[in-house]
């Protein structure tokens, strides 16, 4: 199993399945990360905390944490 955080930068990969519950998961649903949804890795700071990228056309910065539920597949 991937997460979003195994993907190296300039990668895309494709979300399989999100894990967590509450408001975790709605934050990540919120964001417009859904399954199916093709994420591409734009940045990643020094120490992984935040990772950006580009989902359906829009720039957005993610938790390490948050990236850790998100499962994906590369592309």
């Amino acid at each position: 199993m991937a997460t979003l955080k195994d993907v190296k930068i300039g990668k895309t990969a494709k979300v399989i399945r999100l894990h967590g519950v509450g408001p975790l998961k709605r934050r990540i649903l919120d964001m417009g990360i859904t399954k199916g949804v093709e994420i591409f890795i734009r940045k990643v700071a020094p120490l992984g905390d935040p990772i950006e990228v580009t989902v359906r056309g829009y720039e957005l910065s993610l938790r390490k944490a948050d990236a850790e539920m998100i499962e994906v597949e590369l592309l």
